[in-house]
């Protein structure tokens, strides 16, 4: 039985970036649905359910932040935001408003595709609920609490683990500064910075080969980690 193709939702008022992204997506195997403006796109989430959505910020009836923020309220579709804004600042928005993922325009359609792989197949091991992570010579099971290198269990400490454990929790995806600190030491942290850089230091010299050269821990400059998933 041959399995449905995921459907993928474009919400984007610049038609030639619409033609690209369909032309793109369709000779990779996706169904496309597509709209110009942020009620069409709410209308064509709520009735296709779509398992993926690409989302440009500045439409012409709304703010793509604000959809963000809605869709989050009831449904954790995966959200990949595409956007001019490059700041730093609008990419932490996005994020902490509920994107999985930020690329800024122009983008090339090689990152597009492993970002969007990424993220449907997060969220389908978010919807079985596996346990386990793997990547390369990373091992990480979440219920044993136990972490292993090339076969090697490696020992962490309380914090470092639950740093790791919440970056498994949502690999792939960029994790900003403030909801790590938040999910790792609590509401009252999100502006010691410090505290990351200290115990991501100690967590790559504990799980990379070069710690100074990460394979799997990635820092986004200015905005977060992402834990590298086997697709991206």
């Amino acid at each position: 039985m041959t399995s449905q193709p995921a459907t993928i939702l474009i919400i984007e008022d610049e038609a030639p970036i619409r033609r690209f992204l369909r032309a793109s997506l369709h000779s990779h195997g996706y169904r496309v649905i597509e709209a110009a403006t942020a009620r069409e796109g709410m209308q064509l989430l709520t009735t296709e359910l779509p398992d993926l959505v690409i989302l440009d910020l500045g439409l012409p009836d709304g703010d793509g932040l604000d959809i963000t923020v809605e869709v989050r309220t009831w449904s954790r579709v995966p959200i990949i935001i595409l956007s001019a804004r490059g700041q730093e600042r609008d990419k932490i928005a996005a994020l902490d408003a509920g994107a999985d993922d930020y690329l800024t325009k122009p983008f090339g359609v090689g990152e597009l595709l492993a970002r969007l792989r990424v993220a449907l197949r997060h969220n389908l091991t978010s919807l079985s609920s596996t346990p386990v992570f793997v990547n390369g010579g990373l091992h990480v099971d979440l219920s044993r609490r136990q972490v292993f290198v090339d076969g090697a269990e490696v020992h962490l400490t309380p914090i470092e683990y639950k740093m790791l454990a919440t970056l498994v929790q949502h690999a792939g995806k960029v994790i900003t500064h403030q909801q790590l600190l938040r999910d790792v030491w609590g509401p009252g942290y999100t502006a010691e910075t410090a505290y990351l850089r200290v115990y991501m230091g100690q967590l790559r010299q504990k799980i990379e080969a070069e710690p100074a050269r990460p394979r799997y821990l990635i820092t986004e400059p200015g905005v977060g980690y992402r834990l590298r998933d086997s697709g991206v």
